[in-house]
């Protein structure tokens, strides 16, 4: 019992805390999209070249808000809710990296935007690994930031112990203010989370398959990532043809928040660049 409240503490930790130490900025113009079954919630904003911008599970495109002034003044930003988050919904329950990315690709194409640069987070980078394995031509240059080859048995031990029971009040508020369609949205997307414990398949990326990514990617890692060993994030580097690996010293799973977070900015943007 005492392990399983101090993963559920983990987990909400790396859930909120990118929301709750950015700074607070004006959200771009909110648009919604009949693509692939469903709605689809994304924001555009600023000029410029496309930059497309993926949350983390759980997360909504409301995880950008602190960066949204930096990296508009370069680029025309697009930041959609993945399906299930935020203002996205997901009639049928399908919650795969696969889907997710073919839910981008089919907005990039509502959008006429051919080729995009990209930043990603946890399962919102994933699913960039996904769209560039997939479509290696569509992606132009990208920054990954907390992602793995596959899952490892303590992460799994982690994510099964995901639950919305016990959630402190103040929790709620935040992920309801987050997620449009209420509480049953919430307890869906934190059982999509527990149930990563059993997924072999969605959120793996062998070597060979990686090597295909044509996009300079930057890979930007915590050596305090909870669930991915910073050993994972050498091995993606090492994989993609053209890499950039940033470690990020005393770094959580999402390390961009805080006294980070300007510095991922600076050094993000100098790498799209």
């Amino acid at each position: 019992m005492r392990l399983q409240r101090i993963h559920q503490h983990i987990v909400f930790l790396i859930l909120v805390s990118v929301a709750a130490t950015a700074a607070a900025q004006t959200p771009g113009v909110g648009h919604m999209a009949e693509l692939n079954g469903i709605e689809m919630y994304y924001e555009v904003v600023g000029d410029g070249d496309p930059l497309l911008l993926l949350h983390s599970g759980t997360q909504s495109s409301r995880m950008w808000d602190g960066f949204v002034g930096r990296f508009s003044e370069h680029h025309r930003l697009i930041i959609p809710d993945l399906r299930g988050h935020g203002g996205t919904t997901n009639p049928d329950g399908v919650w795969t990296t696969e889907q997710f990315a073919a839910d981008v690709f089919a907005l990039l194409d509502h959008l006429d935007v051919d080729r995009v640069k990209a930043v990603g987070a946890s399962a919102g980078a994933m699913t960039l690994l996904r769209m560039a394995t997939r479509k290696p031509d569509r992606i132009e240059s990208m920054v990954v930031i907390g992602v793995g080859t596959y899952i490892p048995d303590e992460c799994r031990a982690i994510l099964a112990s995901t639950t919305t029971d016990g959630l402190p009040e103040a929790a709620w508020e935040r992920l309801r203010a987050r997620h449009k369609y209420g509480d049953r949205q919430i307890r869906a997307l934190y059982a999509w989370v527990a149930s990563l414990a059993d997924s072999y398949n969605d959120m793996t990326f062998e070597p060979p398959l990686l090597a295909t990514i044509s996009a300079p990617t930057l890979v930007v890692h915590g050596d305090r990532d909870y669930c991915f060993p910073a050993s994972m994030a050498w091995d993606i580097y090492e994989a993609i043809p053209d890499a950039a690996l940033w470690v990020v010293p005393n770094g959580s799973h999402v390390p961009i928040s805080g006294s980070n977070a300007g510095r991922f900015a600076d050094i993000a943007l100098e790498f799209l660049e």
